[in-house]
């Protein structure tokens, strides 16, 4: 049975990693549901985000490599710092340290507090209405391109702000570029570019705890690995199917999911059909 929870947690994490609903608050949600009836837990989240990141490196693949190469021939003085492609490298690391930071040195408290199921509801609705209000009254003529260093840390910010389940890392970063002025697309890509030092960071650390204490969680080596490959494949899929539809589509019905989704889990809780922990 472990084995048949970690292929569906899986599924649903490469179904819900890069859209804005918080792919840490599904599995969370969704380990009280399941036969064992418990939290996946940090370590198995983690470890299993390495999968939907692989998704992005592969989807991703020439826009990564480009920054890395255009970044690294910066350092060399081959070409200008100003080069969209080696300033994006800069972005990336700069927007990777509050999440970094952060999530060293809270760790217990992810592991516990923030895993409360009463946090994870009002962060689910408050977040959700943010957005809506960001997507539709943020500007929209600033492209990937035009990223400036102060906004490349304000939504370093607001990446870590996802270290709570329920704000969701694309989400929060999403919100934030658009309250700062970028399309759609820009948001979302950025959002994806940012997100792979942290999310590789921290599910290696996840995984060396895995290894080191085996029995940190409620599933084991084999389960989480099943769960990260299933969250690869599936996570791929999503990407593309994202990037399609934020040429001509809003972040609405990802609002509107959230905002249910968060009642409902309000109910659930306040009738005594789920416990907070």
């Amino acid at each position: 049975m472990p084995f048949i929870e970690a292929i569906i947690l899986g599924l649903v994490q490469g179904l819900t990693e890069f859209l804005p609903i918080s792919s840490s608050a599904h599995i969370r949600i969704l380990g009280e549901f399941l036969p064992s009836a418990t939290d996946p837990g940090a370590t198995f989240t983690a470890i299993t985000q390495i999968g939907t990141e692989a998704a992005v490196l592969v989807y991703f693949w020439k826009k990564i490599t480009t920054v890395i190469s255009r970044w690294a021939q910066s350092l060399a003085g081959k070409v200008p710092h100003s080069d969209p492609d080696a300033r994006m490298g800069w972005l990336v690391i700069i927007g990777t340290l509050p999440i970094g930071v952060l999530g060293f040195l809270f760790q217990e408290t992810i592991r516990d507090v923030f895993r409360n199921l009463w946090l994870v509801a009002i962060v689910l609705i408050v977040f959700g209405i943010i957005l809506g209000l960001a997507d539709r009254y943020g500007r929209r003529e600033r492209d990937l391109d035009d990223i400036t260093y102060p906004s490349g840390i304000a939504m370093g910010f607001a990446q870590a702000l996802a270290l709570v389940p329920g704000v969701s890392r694309s989400g929060a970063t999403t919100t934030a570029a658009r309250l700062l002025g970028y399309n759609r697309t820009a948001a979302a890509e950025y959002a994806f570019l940012l997100a792979v030092p942290a999310v590789f960071g921290s599910g290696l650390y996840e995984l060396l705890h895995a290894v080191t204490e085996p029995q940190s969680g409620p599933y084991g080596l084999v389960e989480t690995a099943v769960a990260t490959i299933v969250a690869f494949i599936v996570g791929w899929v999503v990407i593309a199917y994202l990037m399609r539809y934020l040429k001509t589509g809003s972040f609405l019905p990802f609002v509107i999911y959230r905002v249910a989704l968060g009642g409902v889990l309000l109910v659930l809780l306040s009738t005594g059909v789920l416990s907070a922990f």
